[in-house]
């Protein structure tokens, strides 16, 4: 079945959100708040080398996707303005308010580690950051799946596992490849979240409709297949990575990369399903 709009035009606006700002900014993001739960737990457990590298992965990740961010809306001052009203109802409100103090708590808490100056107060902005963490991980999945947009909406349900388990693994990824003595629970990070990640794609694939057809073809298909591919060698490479440095490596490589790919993946499949009137009006023909 066909559906054509008014002079052949697409009946919702496609994004504008520029490449590869947005998705530079939804797979920092995600990394961010995994690394800092993971921080959070090494230091609970004693283990200070990985509880370093996950707060310096959290801050770093942040502030990176604050600056793909701005960079996006072309000047901060869009960005600080969405801080001048807090709207409960806007995941995109919301969102800022999120990203902002987590930014903060974040670079805080590395600078009281790389300094060695307060270190109580920095060990706190570590635990703050790290409750704000599970919200930042995958605020930016919701922010997606509140629009319009039909290659996102369909699928509100499984995009926030499909970024948590993406996020979990690349966290963990980071941790095997920055703290290799400590690694062992980076290595279960990587493997749980790859997995969520996997069977979470698996799902929105198979309850997406009509929809999910712009997950299979196109450009965005080949970067999702591409995404999986790196997540499965990723996995299998992290089952082996402790007992071999290369295979930590390469697990660590695979992992951040499929994340990466993962979050472009799923936005230009968005971009392709907003440009196509099939998507929008077959689905309210069915329903």
């Amino acid at each position: 079945m066909t559906a054509e709009s008014y002079y052949g035009r697409p009946v919702l606006k496609p994004p504008v959100w520029k490449v590869p700002d947005v998705p530079l900014y939804l797979y920092l993001g995600g990394l961010a708040g995994a690394s800092s739960t993971m921080a959070v737990l090494a230091d609970l457990t004693g283990r200070g080398r990985l509880a370093a590298a996950g707060r310096l992965a959290a801050a770093v990740g942040a502030t990176a996707s604050v600056g793909a961010l701005v960079h996006d809306l072309g000047r901060p001052t869009r960005f600080l303005n969405m801080l001048r009203v807090f709207k409960p109802t806007s995941p995109l409100s919301v969102g800022s308010w999120i990203l902002a103090p987590f930014s903060a708590l974040s670079g805080a808490a590395v600078a009281s580690e790389l300094t060695g100056r307060l270190p109580g107060a920095g060990r706190a902005a570590g635990v703050l950051a790290g409750a704000v963490a599970p919200a930042m991980t995958t605020y930016t999945a919701v922010l997606l799946a509140d629009t319009a947009v039909p290659g996102w909406h369909e699928v509100y349900r499984e995009l926030p596992f499909v970024f948590a388990g993406s996020a979990v693994s690349s966290a963990g990824a980071v941790g095997m490849l920055a703290a290799p003595g400590e690694a062992e629970p980076a290595r279960r990070m990587a493997i749980a979240g790859s997995v969520l990640e996997l069977a979470a794609t698996r799902r929105m694939h198979r309850g997406a409709g009509l929809v999910g057809e712009v997950y299979q073809q196109g450009r965005a298909g080949s970067v999702l297949r591409a995404a999986q591919a790196l997540t499965c060698l990723g996995l299998g490479a992290a089952a082996f990575a402790g007992r071999s440095r290369t295979a930590r490596i390469a697990s660590g490589l695979c992992l951040n990369a499929a994340a990466a790919a993962t979050r472009y993946g799923i936005f230009e499949a968005g971009r392709a399903s907003s440009r196509d009137p099939r998507y929008t009006v077959m689905p309210q023909r069915t329903s």
